[in-house]
């Protein structure tokens, strides 16, 4: 587990590791740096991931409350997307999701490279939003 690796005092990703994936060259803007278009497009793939298995079936993105892209990825990055659900409704699932990296193969210290919160509805095979059932 990533906390037992970890310094007490550094800060270490928060939640599920839900996609890991590398950042290739083709996902590069004409600076050189990883697109922020597409670390968005990981993270809402982490966030539908863990909304899916909530919602016991398929759901669909209808809300991005914010995103936040706190420092550049580099080519060749491991990305880890973290999943930390915070509520459930009728019908849709909020969850906060947390990109990371880590500075070296050995995960010694963890990079927050960009976060936000996500909002899924439940939907049928239609298309039209469905009730989430209950937990048993």
């Amino acid at each position: 587990m990533i906390k037992d690796l970890m310094d007490e005092d550094k800060p270490y990703p928060d939640g599920e590791l839900t996609l890991q994936v590398v950042a290739l060259p083709a996902d590069t803007n004409q600076h050189g740096q990883i697109h922020g278009g597409w670390l968005a497009s990981q993270m809402d793939m982490a966030g539908n991931l863990t909304c899916t298995r909530i919602a016991k079936g398929k759901v669909a993105t209808v809300a991005i409350d914010y995103i936040s892209f706190l420092s550049p990825v580099k080519v060749g990055a491991v990305i880890g997307c973290y999943t930390s659900v915070r509520g459930v409704g009728r019908s849709s699932v909020r969850v906060e999701v947390e990109a990371w990296i880590s500075d070296d193969t050995l995960q010694a210290e963890w990079i927050k490279v960009s976060e936000g919160e996500f909002i899924f509805v439940a939907i049928d095979d239609n298309g039209r939003t469905r009730a989430i059932p209950k937990s048993q």
